[in-house]
């Protein structure tokens, strides 16, 4: 017997994966609503559409087990139409048509007007800037590109999302301009590879010149760089960091390896000695800077060698923030073609290993804030503390500031004294300067 949901003629959006899915979903429900539909984020409602990652084997596993349990609820009654989209779909979908028939439509990432069409809506071009977020109101995510040019020989992604493609300034002003509206505090620039921003449309590495624009934007205190490509990188971004106060003293750049044959064998056109004159530069410039790293372990014929000179490297460079993955063999990479010869249980002990090291690094650096003033951004309430970030940290994956306080206003600044560190996270209390500290 059917239940009441079928009624309701609710758009239940589910989000899976990174921060550039988050956005696309995002845009899906401004599309959504602007046609006057019933849309929501991880509600219950009659439709569904599943947003899925393909990028690893853990991610895709995820998806498909996601895709499954509302299959499962279609059948017993409980949803009425199961949809599909995102980099899954776009890379598997001819499988999952197969194995999964029971999905009503499946589409890819560059088909947001046929998916809006076939939930009844139009694709509205005149909707720049327009979305529904689902991120804490006091930060969104703002996706300046889409797809990757780069020939990286483990990564699918240009599979999934395609070339390169930037979004022209102006656009992107105007989507910041009606995010400060609403009460954005804090930008967090994504893309596949952010210095790549410009070079189609303006023949240029124009990432700086975008950065100039959007300081400039009233509401807007903290602007925020993730997924900086470290071949080609754009040294007059670092001098705007360090002239900017509005631009995080914060850089995420995913160099993945140090080991020169495994960078060869990587495809990523560069050397330990570049990478190593670039981290140096970076520092230089930007004094204090915050660095995000994320390395791979046990990629294809990584040896013992390879890995010992990627831990020396970890251990000097003193990261401020580092993620280690292990490989994922992907099918119709260029890598797909190597040998998958490291056991999977060398390649955690690989990881943990590198992560040993990192937390003892960690453990460290925060330490040496203890006794210090530091503007926080509150983000919510959890337990007994509210919690903030500096702008050395991004949401969800960086180290965050428990503040012991009977109030704080989230999506605030406020400055607040370090009273105890541990490996990831700071304690704090308000001072009586209190908010809006600058």
């Amino acid at each position: 017997m059917r239940t009441k949901t079928r009624k309701k003629n609710k758009i239940n959006i589910i989000t899976l994966g990174c921060s550039k899915n988050i956005y696309d979903s995002e845009v899906l429900m401004g599309q959504l609503k602007a046609n006057g539909k019933n849309v929501a984020h991880e509600e219950d409602g009659n439709i569904v559409v599943i947003n899925t990652c393909g990028f690893i084997d853990n991610a895709k596993e995820e998806s498909v087990n996601t895709i499954l349990e509302f299959v499962e609820r279609k059948e017993a009654g409980e949803v009425d139409q199961v949809f599909v989209t995102g980099c899954l779909s776009e890379r598997y979908k001819p499988d999952l048509e197969k194995e999964i028939p029971n999905v009503d439509q499946y589409f890819g990432t560059r088909d947001l007007p046929l998916l809006l069409k076939a939930l009844g809506a139009d694709y509205k071009k005149e909707l720049v800037g327009e979305r529904l977020t689902t991120t804490p109101r006091h930060f969104a995510y703002l996706k300046i590109s889409e797809g990757c040019d780069r020939p990286c020989s483990f990564c699918a992604i240009p599979l999934m999302r395609g070339g390169h493609k930037s979004t022209p300034i102006e656009d992107l002003i105007t989507e910041t301009q009606k995010l400060a509206a609403k009460g954005t505090k804090e930008l967090i620039l994504i893309a596949q590879d952010l210095t790549y921003y410009g070079l189609d449309i303006y023949k240029k590495r124009a990432l700086a010149d975008l950065l100039k624009e959007l300081v400039k934007v009233e509401g807007i205190e903290w602007i925020r760089l993730h997924y900086l490509f470290p071949t080609g990188f754009p040294e007059d971004v670092l001098d705007v960091i360090r002239e900017e106060p509005k631009i995080c003293n914060y850089i995420d750049i995913p160099l993945q390896h140090i080991a020169d044959p495994v960078l060869k064998s990587m495809r990523r056109g560069t050397t330990k000695e570049r990478t190593d004159k670039l981290l140096r530069l970076m520092r230089e410039t930007v004094p204090g800077i915050s660095i995000r790293t994320t390395i791979i372990v046990g990629y294809p014929g990584e040896t013992e060698e390879d890995f010992e000179v990627l831990k020396e490297w970890v251990k000097e460079m003193r990261f401020e923030r580092l993620g280690v993955f292990t490989y994922s063999h992907e099918e119709n990479t260029h890598a797909f073609n190597l040998e998958d010869d490291v056991p999977a249980e060398t390649k955690q002990e690989r990881a943990n290993q590198l992560m040993a090291i990192q937390q003892e690094i960690s453990t460290e650096l925060n330490g040496a804030h203890l006794g210090k003033k530091m503007r926080v951004l509150i983000d919510r309430v959890e337990g007994d503390f509210f919690v903030g970030r500096t702008e050395y940290d991004s949401p969800d994956v960086d180290n965050e500031v428990l503040i012991s306080a009977d109030y704080l206003p989230v999506g605030e600044f406020i400055e607040v004294l370090i009273t105890d560190t541990t490996d990831y996270d700071l304690f704090a209390i308000p001072l009586e300067s209190g908010l809006d500290v600058k």
